[in-house]
Formats: C-alpha cells, sequence, structure tokens
C-alpha cells in the first residue's frame, strides 16, 4: 500500500508540471517543422527526456535527494545516447525530404513541358497540314489549274512537308537522347573535324541568311571521347540555332581549348542576348524564349537544344549558356581522350570522318 500511495501521490504532481513542458515542446516542434528537421528531431528526442526531469524534480520538492541525484543522471546518459541518434536520423530524412521534394517539383516541371510541347506540336503541326489539305484540295478541285499556279502549290507543299518532317525528326531523337536506354559508341574524335563538317554543313543556310560563321584554327583542337554521330548532332544543333538567332551581317565564331581534364567548345552568336529569366529554361523541350528569340515558321519545333542538352549529358558532358555580348555564348564542355584507348583495350587514331 506504501508503494500505491507513493505512486497516487506523485502521478498528479509529475503530471502537473510535465504537461506545461510538454506543450512548450510541442509548440516549439510546430514552429521548427518547415524549417530544420535536424532541430525538430532533436527537440522531439530531448522533450520526452525534459518532462521526466521536471516530473521527477517536482516530486521529490525541489530537495536535493541521492534519488534525484541518480535520475539526473539516468537522463543524462539516455540524452547522450538518444541526441546523436536523432542528429542521425535526422540527416538521414532530411537527404530523402529534400531528394523527394527535387523529384517532385522535377516531375512536374517535366509534366509542364510535356504539355507545352505538346501544345506546341499540335499547333505547329496542325498549321501546316490545314495548307497542304486547302492546297490539294484546290489542285484536285480543279480550282487552281494554270501550270505556274499549280507548281506553286506543288512548291509549298513539299516545303510544308519537309518542314512537318523535321518536326517528327526532332521528336524521334528527343526521345532516343532522354531515354535510359541509350548507348553511345565511344571512340576517339577530332573535335576541329567534327566541328568543320558540321560548318560545312550548314553554310548554305548561313549563306542565305546572311551570317558569316568561322572556326578558329579547327586543326588544332583537342580529341575527345564521343559518339561520332551523337556529338555532330550536338553541334549541329547548336549551330542551327545561333543561325536562327542572329541576324543578317551578323557572326557566329566557335572556338575550343583544353581546361584541366576537359575540353570546351564555345558557339558564340549575336543573337543581341537571352533575356535572365529564360537562362535557366532555355534547354527545356520545347522552350522558345522570348519574343526577340521566337522563331518563325519553317525553324522547327524548339527541341534542338534540349536534344543537345540530353546527348551531351549522355557524354558526361556539360552545355551552358552565357550572355556575352553582341549574344550570347554557349559552351560544351566533353571528357578529353588522353588515354588513346577503344573500350576494346587496343590504341586508336581520332576517327577521321569521311
Amino acid at each position: 500500500m506504501t508503494v500505491v500511495a507513493e505512486l497516487a501521490r506523485a502521478a498528479p504532481l509529475a503530471l502537473v508540471f510535465a504537461l506545461p513542458v510538454m506543450a512548450v515542446g510541442g509548440l516549439v516542434m510546430h514552429r521548427m517543422r518547415r524549417r530544420s528537421i535536424t532541430a525538430a528531431m532533436t527537440a522531439l528526442a530531448l522533450l520526452p527526456l525534459m518532462a521526466a526531469l521536471v516530473g521527477v524534480v517536482a516530486v521529490s520538492g525541489f530537495m536535493y535527494t541521492p534519488q534525484l541525484i541518480g535520475t539526473i543522471a539516468v537522463v543524462v546518459v539516455v540524452a547522450a545516447v538518444t541526441v546523436p541518434a536523432a542528429l542521425l536520423l535526422s540527416s538521414g530524412l532530411a537527404r530523402d525530404a529534400l531528394w523527394q521534394r527535387e523529384a517532385v517539383e522535377s516531375e512536374r516541371r517535366a509534366e509542364a513541358a510535356r504539355r507545352e510541347l505538346v501544345s506546341w506540336m499540335s499547333h505547329d503541326l496542325r498549321s501546316p497540314l490545314a495548307g497542304i489539305r486547302g492546297m490539294t484540295d484546290a489542285i484536285v478541285d480543279g480550282v487552281v489549274r494554270e501550270p505556274g499556279d499549280v507548281s506553286d502549290y506543288l512548291g509549298r507543299i513539299r516545303r510544308e512537308a519537309i518542314r512537318m518532317t523535321a518536326m517528327v525528326e526532332d521528336l524521334f531523337h528527343l526521345s532516343r537522347a532522354t531515354s535510359a536506354a541509350l548507348r553511345l559508341d565511344i571512340a576517339p574524335l577530332a573535335l576541329g573535324e567534327v566541328v568543320s563538317d558540321a560548318v560545312a554543313a550548314e553554310a548554305p543556310a548561313a549563306a542565305a541568311a546572311g551570317v558569316e560563321i568561322s572556326a578558329a584554327d579547327p586543326e588544332d583542337w583537342p580529341t575527345v571521347a564521343g559518339s561520332d554521330v551523337e556529338l555532330t548532332r550536338v553541334v549541329h544543333n547548336l549551330l542551327t540555332n545561333a543561325l536562327q538567332h542572329t541576324p543578317r551581317g551578323g557572326r557566329v565564331r566557335l572556338t575550343a581549348g583544353v581546361a584541366e581534364d576537359t575540353a570546351w567548345l564555345h558557339v558564340q552568336d549575336a543573337c543581341g542576348g537571352i533575356p535572365g529569366a529564360d537562362l535557366d529554361r532555355i534547354f527545356e523541350v520545347g522552350f522558345r524564349g522570348a519574343t526577340a528569340r521566337t522563331p518563325g515558321s519553317g525553324s522547327g519545333a524548339g527541341l534542338g537544344l534540349a536534344i543537345a542538352r540530353a546527348l551531351t549529358d549522355a557524354h558526361g558532358g556539360e552545355l551552358t549558356v552565357t550572355n556575352d555580348p553582341p549574344g550570347c555564348r554557349f559552351t560544351l564542355r566533353l571528357p578529353l581522350n588522353r588515354s588513346g584507348l577503344n573500350r576494346s583495350g587496343l590504341r586508336m587514331e581520332p576517327a577521321r570522318r569521311r
């Protein structure tokens, strides 16, 4: 009966003093729930210990007793174990929570980009299809009969078909570039040869647009580890983008070099610059930028830079953009081929492209 009576006397007193501690601790944890997981977990570990300690002190009548000293020692030992454990656990929870937030945000951005892409592609494909149907109906129904008019209509139909074909090809290459199953045939590649071929391929378009393309001493550029086809597409897309946004009389300059263990390629255009709010979105799928950089008809679906970034990532490289008057500068970074060995262990010379 003595033990029961002591419990009956001590329990209400301990409860009266422990409840305010729990209430204050709960308020503190509520305030910190959106700030620091580590602080919240530490408070959660200390809160029951503090409530127990205050309850014991209250039951002892706030007087020094051997039992009180023993209880305080136990609380201190338990705190020494639980606080580090709480810190370790909270760091893991914080990493998981951060990863989950980033994953959700990334998925939200990807879904928004997909919706924008579907919307833009639907519009871009619907317009030429309507034009093709209208011109075809005019020819079939005999509305257009003169040979010259028929020839003109057929030429327009052909141009619209070519534009739609380019859009579909861009979608195919984007799907391939972002696929987890993408496998690159990595080999030593002379960066200067890749760029020289891309410049030669874009020369007619540059001449028609009145834009000069120059590459400084490509024969001295480094050898990189890359896939011929995919790396050529990256450079081609960067050049196409530069030509689209450089006004007549402007210049597109390509330079390259080595920084530590990385080869870099700069593509400098004269687009007038990219708004700061658009710099972080310039490589998003379907993003076309501000009005000043919005492509006109026949300039593609806005997928070229997204494809270039995805293929660069697949190479273990990096593709960035900065404003650099009179336009912007795209920087492609790729791993150097220092060993000169292929994946079979055989020594190879830089791939020569016919």
